[in-house]
């Protein structure tokens, strides 16, 4: 029998073939009036939910959806679904772990490039028929920060080392199979940090682990880059220390209301921002949605799926 899908996501139109080719039937649903016409009228045709980690699903959803063996979630963040809810119901959960991480790692890179060599500003000022030259940082022999050596975190270790750069982490606990330097809070992270660059999951145990103290620790010369979820930093610390010059700059791809983004930031000069655009390239949406068949095809097969996630 075919399984019904419920599409929630809006970014991988192009892919959702390799879903329809492995068997399932979907419901796209991409926005929330759609969402909730959906959930409200075809709930009992739902036997699985393709979402992302800003979506989410809720538990009061997942009350109205009883078909519902599996949800799975692109990329690695899975924070706003309820996983409790989910547990409660012996639905399984799945992720994107890794999938994307080399888009991501790219764009961080990309990020921090046009953030500290000022790239913008420079664009923008010979558009006006200016020649305004600034001297900015080199890389070489920088040290870099990364909040979360997952598979992101990894990637961008991979491609700081080619920079030149002293590579410092901090993650729940130390990695046995890197050399890189190990730092036991993310304040001691940010201390020992010229860039730092934040690449760990959302949620409530991640929240604002870059507070005012870490943010006044990277200091005037410092810049913090995030392709994470804009609630790891204290937004509210971050835009007080680059208004006043504690913080040399920031670029960010993840807002704390997407797809809002707070005016002040938009005024800065000091600012790099993007869309939440990181993880997006054709090659990360066509593997992502291939491990969303991946998943499927397992679960439904009775085996174990690829990539669980537990509350």
């Amino acid at each position: 029998m075919t399984k019904t899908v419920l599409v929630l996501v809006e970014s991988v139109n192009e892919y959702l073939p390799i879903l329809e080719d492995s068997g399932f039937r979907l419901i796209l649903a991409p926005t929330p009036a759609m969402r909730a016409e959906a959930v409200a009228t075809r709930g009992g045709e739902i036997d699985a939910v393709l979402t992302r980690g800003p979506l989410g699903l809720t538990a009061e959803e997942i009350g109205a959806l009883p078909g519902v063996g599996i949800i799975c979630v692109i990329g690695a963040g899975y924070e706003q679904v309820d996983l409790l809810a989910a547990e409660a119901r012996g639905i399984t959960v799945t992720n994107g772990a890794g999938v994307n991480a080399p888009s991501v790692a790219d764009h961080a890179m990309a990020l921090l490039l046009a953030l500290v060599r000022d790239i913008p500003q420079a664009d923008a000022s010979v558009r006006r028929g200016e020649w305004r030259k600034v001297t900015r940082p080199s890389f070489a022999n920088k040290r870099i920060g990364i909040l979360g050596l997952g598979s992101v975190g990894m990637a961008i270790a991979r491609r700081a080392s080619g920079f030149d750069m002293q590579v410092n982490y901090h993650s729940r606990s130390p990695r046995q199979d890197v050399d890189f330097h190990y730092c036991a809070t993310p304040l001691a992270l940010a201390t020992e940090s010229d860039f730092l660059i934040v690449a760990t999951p959302g949620g409530g145990a991640t929240r604002h682990l870059i507070d005012k103290a870490a943010i006044d620790a990277l200091g005037p010369q410092g810049f913090v880059v995030n392709i994470a979820r804009a609630s790891v930093i204290d937004t509210e610390a971050m835009i007080d220390a680059l208004q006043h010059g504690r913080l040399a700059g920031a670029a960010l791809d993840v807002f704390d209301d997407e797809p809002q983004v707070p005016d002040a930031l938009k005024s800065l000069n000091n600012v790099v921002l993007t869309p939440h655009v990181a993880g997006l390239s054709p090659e990360a949406s066509r593997d992502t949605v291939q491990m969303v068949a991946n998943n499927l095809l397992a679960f439904y097969a009775g085996k174990p799926v690829l990539t669980p996630v537990h509350s």
